[in-house]
């Protein structure tokens, strides 16, 4: 277990990076967990981690800077060696209607959530593949189930940028195939995190919400979690370029 390399989880200090980080840990990974500014809840992860026999180590990094994705990857390989994974789950939301977008902030939507991930699977493959002097390994892209629907109200530009997640990983899984990289997609629904907190806190909404799920309920941080971990995993050894919803069988049609 201490040979298989690190995994790198970008937006790893809370919700679904926190849940996969510590899950990883707990199955052997040494973890590089990446944040942008929440050096606390980072290092409450990382003791977290070690409190419970892993290994760990946070990094601050904004993911829409390149040289600053290249420093993440360079601290990962100087405190665990080879990398072998990378959970790619920086992000952030945006809501509000199509007539109200502001391009500073579309731009910094699609910069957090389109460009981030293209850059950190870049600075992975380039450590990763085997014609580059890797050992191979994988990689599991963050979407969204609002990729396939076109989000919820006010969503659309939202789903716009992980939807372009989507495609960009089907085009990499084809692309680095033969270089030992598996890339598939974990598409969530609405999951309890705190960027959902507006809804699931306030009784009225969630339950409003809970009535468009088909399972009737929001879903938990680990619950994503263990679908990031069976696809980082042997266990999905031939699986590549496939996506993943975990999102309570997705939204209710009308009767």
């Amino acid at each position: 277990m201490r040979d298989r390399g690190a995994l790198v989880v970008t937006g790893g200090s809370r919700g679904i990076g926190r849940a996969t980080a510590i899950l990883a840990a707990a199955r052997g990974w040494p973890v590089v967990l990446a944040y942008r500014k929440r050096g606390d809840a980072a290092a409450e992860v990382v003791d977290t981690i070690e409190a419970r026999g892993g290994r760990a180590l946070a990094v601050a990094a904004d993911v829409a800077d390149e040289r600053e994705v290249a420093a993440l990857f360079d601290a990962a390989a100087r405190h665990f060696g080879d990398i072998r994974g990378l959970v790619a789950n920086a992000g952030r939301a945006d809501r509000r209607p199509v007539a109200g977008i502001e391009t500073a902030r579309l731009l910094a939507l699609v910069e957090a959530n389109l460009v981030g991930t293209v850059l950190t699977c870049r600075e992975a493959v380039r450590r990763m593949s085997t014609a580059h002097g890797g050992r191979g390994g994988a990689i599991v892209a963050v979407s969204s189930y609002a990729a396939s629907t076109g989000g919820r109200p006010g969503a659309a530009h939202y789903a716009a940028t992980k939807g372009a997640i989507d495609s960009f990983v089907k085009g990499l899984a084809r692309e680095v195939a033969a270089e030992g990289i598996r890339a598939n997609v974990v598409r969530p629904g609405m999951i309890e995190t705190d960027m959902t907190a507006g809804v699931h806190r306030d009784p009225e909404r969630r339950a409003a919400v809970e009535a468009t799920i088909p399972m009737g309920r929001l879903g938990r941080p680990e619950e994503v979690a263990y679908a990031i971990l069976w696809l980082l995993s042997e266990e999905a050894s031939f699986v590549s370029g496939a996506i993943l919803d975990v999102a309570g069988g997705g939204i209710v049609i009308g009767a």
